[in-house]
């Protein structure tokens, strides 16, 4: 007798299906690794936009061009993923008064925090926060701190909460049959650079959605150090020096077999000032070059976040912005 309550099995047995690679070995991994197409000092295109979360006092959304589809042939038809991208999310809440319990501080109380979600990378992530995003959370406290007017609000205190939707990774995942596991499909490498870099670009547009005082507007840029041979192709030129380096502008870790050291700069252009420096790896020579790099890309990053505030003052204050008579005129977002 049938049980109709249950889908019957079949009468006979079954093996489940065996999938053949389209990996052979590590060697031949490497051939479908991704090529960066950009110039050296090309950034990725980014869309930022504000005002995505209409439940927070100011929110942002920056999310990062994925790389061009222009790679090798042999990587078409592979189960390997392709660059690794960046999505974040930043909602405000406050400036709101502190509890009255707690000491009197003449200064705005700032908190900020970066969770990943757990599918923002390749290898599943806690729900609990680790050090990775504490050391991370700490870092853009540090690059916010010297941006924000604090003084304005006295025993208030505002926090800072950016979601990684999805994470840069710290190098390609084609390395595992090569070099293993270790530091594959995290962050808390390179990877954390850019990580950090954008979460700077859309904490400063959240908070100017909020209408919280700052001094400047502060953008993020990241640069590093990698071989010449081992980028732009993968194919170094006749009568180059392989061990030659240089450095690129917003670097995507996958595409980059080797990286020698990578900077990350929190940039104030119109008062020409550094809240925060963080450096990694060994630059050698070049390490001045590497910071001043990294500020062109804070400077590039700047453009898009002039635009993306303009935009979202046009929609708030219509008025305000034709009375101006150009998209450059002041425009007080406190309303």
């Amino acid at each position: 007798m049938t049980d109709r309550r249950r889908i019957s099995g079949p009468s006979v047995g079954t093996a489940p299906p065996i999938f053949s690679s389209t990996i052979v070995g590590a060697e031949k991994a490497q051939l479908k690794r991704p090529v960066r197409t950009r110039k050296p000092s090309e950034l990725r295109k980014i869309f930022l936009k504000t005002g995505v979360t209409p439940s927070a006092s100011g929110s942002a959304y920056l999310e990062l061009e994925f790389p061009s589809p222009s790679t090798p042939s042999s990587q078409k038809k592979t189960f390997l993923s392709p660059s690794s991208t960046l999505k974040l999310t930043c909602t405000i809440h406050g400036p709101k008064p502190l509890p009255r319990s707690s000491p009197y501080n003449p200064s705005l109380l700032l908190s900020t925090t970066i969770k990943f979600s757990p599918f923002a990378t390749r290898y599943r992530r806690g729900y609990i926060r680790d050090t990775i995003e504490r050391d991370l959370s700490a870092h853009l406290e540090t690059a916010l701190r010297g941006v924000i007017i604090g003084d304005r609000w006295p025993k208030c205190g505002v926090d800072v909460v950016v979601t990684v939707l999805e994470g840069e990774e710290d190098r390609w995942c084609g390395d595992e049959l090569g070099g293993g596991s270790d530091g594959v499909g995290g962050v808390g490498g390179w990877g954390s650079m850019g990580v950090l870099a954008g979460a700077v670009t859309v904490a400063s547009a959240a908070l100017v959605d909020a209408g919280i005082d700052c001094v400047d507007l502060v953008t993020g840029g990241v640069a590093a150090v990698v071989g010449r041979s081992r980028s732009l192709g993968g194919k170094a030129q006749q009568g180059d020096d392989e061990d030659e380096s240089f450095v690129v502008l917003d670097p995507s870790p996958p595409e980059h077999a080797e990286i020698g050291a990578a900077c990350v700069v929190a940039y104030l252009a119109e008062r020409d000032e550094i809240t925060e420096l963080w450096s990694k790896g060994d630059a050698g020579v070049p390490a001045e070059e590497l910071v001043d790099q990294a500020v062109a890309a804070a400077k590039a990053t700047r453009n898009v976040l002039v635009e993306a505030i303009l935009e979202t003052a046009k929609l708030k204050f219509p008025d305000a912005v034709l009375s101006t008579g150009k998209s450059g005129g002041d425009i007080d977002m406190t309303g």
